[in-house]
């Protein structure tokens, strides 16, 4: 039963994955490497904002609990992975949904095999069947269409003929994904929703996120000509 449930983790979490990438048409373009690269990006952005947060902000803690201006703080090195993903798509040969699901789709991997593949294999074998890894399963894949909304965003950004009247619209978009975790952590609280709540919660703003970053991605890409 343990092998089972762990079984059903970890296809509930990679295959949306696999299935992204093959049927994205990136394997035909022999983005695999390209993918590999990007989680390379990844690690290193982890490694530099774990050395930033335990040397300026080794503990938040008050005697009221979490400092909200630590972790408005704590938010802010977030910042960098905005820096990583546009290194990664300053790398990718290409245009159009190629290079942008490719960066996406390579850090969104790395992420959830770093977080969730150990508390997986330690936690999902366990002798009873508990919920919370289905949760995290779920969570991890509205963290890729997160991704790869937050990649399409910076690409937007960094286009010199994206119409000038969603320059704002598109700065303030990234800047609302790198603290929208801490956002949605505070509202949830706030709001004291239970774990399945938070889940749909987190799940509707990202694919609303999502529907705007893609409105603002096709105008450009019919405009222009790519796809």
């Amino acid at each position: 039963m343990t092998l089972y449930h762990f079984g059903n983790c970890v296809a509930l979490i990679y295959v949306p994955y696999y299935l992204t990438y093959k049927y994205s048409g990136l394997s035909e373009y022999g983005a695999f490497w390209k993918c590999i690269q990007a989680g390379c990006v990844y690690m290193f952005t982890q490694l530099a904002k774990m050395l930033v947060l335990a040397t300026f902000f080794p503990d938040t803690e008050t005697l009221g609990g979490t400092s909200l201006l630590g972790e408005f703080l704590k938010s802010t090195v977030d910042l960098a992975d905005l820096v990583g993903l546009y290194v990664v798509l300053a790398g990718i040969p290409g245009k159009g949904h190629s290079k942008v699901l490719t960066a996406g789709i390579g850090w969104a991997t790395a992420e959830v095999i770093l977080s969730r593949a150990l508390l997986l294999w330690v936690g999902a074998r366990g002798a009873e069947f508990d919920w919370r890894y289905i949760q995290k399963c779920l969570e991890s894949n509205v963290s890729l269409v997160q991704h790869i909304t937050t990649v399409t965003l910076i690409w937007l950004w960094s286009r010199h003929d994206l119409n000038k009247h969603f320059k704002p619209m598109v700065t303030a978009l990234v800047i609302l994904c790198s603290y929208k975790p801490m956002l949605m952590e505070l509202l949830i609280q706030v709001l004291g929703s239970g774990p399945w709540m938070a889940l749909l919660f987190k799940a509707f703003v990202t694919l609303g996120l999502g529907a705007m970053t893609l409105q603002i991605y096709a105008g450009l890409a019919q405009s222009i000509g790519i796809y």
